[in-house]
């Protein structure tokens, strides 16, 4: 029996979309059993007429043309909005049950229906055409758009098994982008090692020397015009993607901040690698661990701030161990991988010589933030005064920029915690004594005298 396209306007799309897919892999079923009482390909271009079924599924997926893309994305949703779909196409079609080992799919550890995979592509866009599936292979090869920008991939299999037997994974945010209408951020954990930053200051926020000023503003100038040098027939040959720069000095010198301002100015989301979770005993973990947020944010142009920096890119050692043999295995991965990315990355560290010398050598920009000097604690100092309080007579700014050499972000604290004991006095005048209580509290940290 032929099938028309389900197109019932007062239908959600999701609905007409699943209807459209039910059809194809119904009517996908029939041709292999008979292809040439109903030649399959034939009536899919016919009911494609050019133009893909669903434009509503289609629209979120800018570089989504080919019906072929639009099946393949199907095929990746239908698990997330109809787990027994494809078992009720199946026993639809074939009443008196059996194994078909010809359409695909896997079981998954908590998902109690089937999974597509390769396989399952393969059949239902090519049936047991070997020229055709060998065709289809492409869609999940890395020259696809699909790959490049993360949108849907082939689990890896064990070696030795079938590529194509690997399950279809289709990349959480374009989930949520085809069914809430909006793109939700990753969520942090042992497969994402990376947590987004994100600030409410500005730039006159911000204190730094002038060399160091000028030298971010070189980061600035390369996101403004680095695709005008892509675009270049002579450079782009020469010139690798990418822009690599190392943030050093000790904490609190503005070097997380400097990375979120930079992501606000234009607006691009900066996501910070927590090491405790990247870093693992074991051995390729790491590696693997890592690959999840390169995958991701090479797909999403985002800024990546690796900190402590040289936990993970620290100096390669001579080999007396199979340990140090895997340790070095990592930092080169890591080379390769630092260099291919072709968008900011920011390394930062406290000290400078801690991390590998190919590191350093790979950088286009090697940034001291240092300890700032006494006019700089000053206005560090002024930025940080509360709007809501007034400073009685007592309180002496230049004395306390002149006396104690503290970051910005511990005059912050300092001053946090004079401002929390003006509210516990239920007064509105900030006093020295409470500022130099402060200041006492952060040097104790750092197991220092005031």
């Amino acid at each position: 029996m032929l099938y028309t396209l389900h197109k019932n306007i007062h239908t959600s799309s999701l609905d007409s979309a699943l209807s459209d897919l039910r059809i194809i892999i119904s009517q996908r079923i029939q041709a292999h059993f008979n292809e040439q009482l109903f030649p399959f390909h034939q009536w899919l271009a016919q009911q494609f007429n050019g133009e893909l079924y669903n434009e509503e599924i289609g629209k979120h997926i800018p570089h989504l043309q080919h019906p072929d893309e639009w099946i393949i994305l199907m095929l990746a949703l239908v698990p997330h909005v109809s787990p027994n779909f494809f078992e009720s196409i199946i026993q639809e079609q074939l009443p008196g049950g059996g194994d078909f080992a010809e359409f695909g799919g896997v079981k998954a550890t908590n998902h109690r229906s089937m999974l597509p995979t390769g396989e399952t592509v393969q059949f239902v866009l090519a049936g047991t055409s070997v020229e055709d599936r060998l065709k289809v292979q492409f869609y999940f090869s890395e020259d696809h758009f699909f790959f490049r920008e993360s949108i849907l991939w082939l689990e890896p299999v064990k070696e030795g098994e079938p590529v194509m037997s690997g399950r279809i994974i289709l990349a959480q945010d374009v989930v949520d982008k085809i069914l809430l209408g909006r793109e939700s951020a990753p969520r942090f954990g042992l497969d994402f090692p990376a947590k987004r930053i994100t600030t409410q200051m500005n730039w006159n926020d911000l204190v730094l020397p002038n060399k160091t000023s000028q030298q971010v503003a070189d980061i600035v100038t390369w996101l403004k015009h680095h695709h005008k040098i892509s675009a270049d027939e002579n450079l782009k040959r020469k010139i690798k993607p990418g822009y690599r720069v190392l943030f050093y000095g000790p904490s609190g010198t503005g070097k997380t901040l400097t990375a979120g301002l930079i992501g606000k100015q234009f607006e691009k989301e900066v996501y910070r690698i927590d090491l405790s979770q990247v870093v693992s005993k074991y051995i390729g973990e790491t590696e693997k661990n890592l690959e999840s947020v390169f995958k991701r944010a090479e797909s999403k142009d985002w800024i990546l701030f690796f900190d402590e920096a040289d936990a993970l890119f620290g100096k390669r050692t001579n080999v007396q161990s199979s340990h140090d043999k895997y340790a070095n295995q990592e930092i080169s991965y890591l080379l390769q991988r630092v260099e291919d990315y072709p968008g900011l990355m920011i390394l930062a560290s406290n000290f400078r010589h801690n991390l590998d010398d190919a590191f350093v050598r790979r950088f286009h920009a090697v940034i001291h933030f240092p300890i700032p000097n006494a006019h700089e604690r000053y206005v560090l100092w002024q930025k940080s005064l509360p709007d809501s309080l007034t400073s009685n007579g007592s309180v002496d700014l230049y004395q306390l920029a002149d006396k104690y050499e503290l970051t910005g972000a511990s005059i912050l604290n300092a001053v946090q915690f004079a401002v929390l004991q003006c509210y516990a006095r239920n007064t509105t005048e900030l006093q020295q004594a409470d500022l130099l209580d402060g200041i006492r509290k952060e040097l104790m940290k750092e197991e220092k005298s005031a």
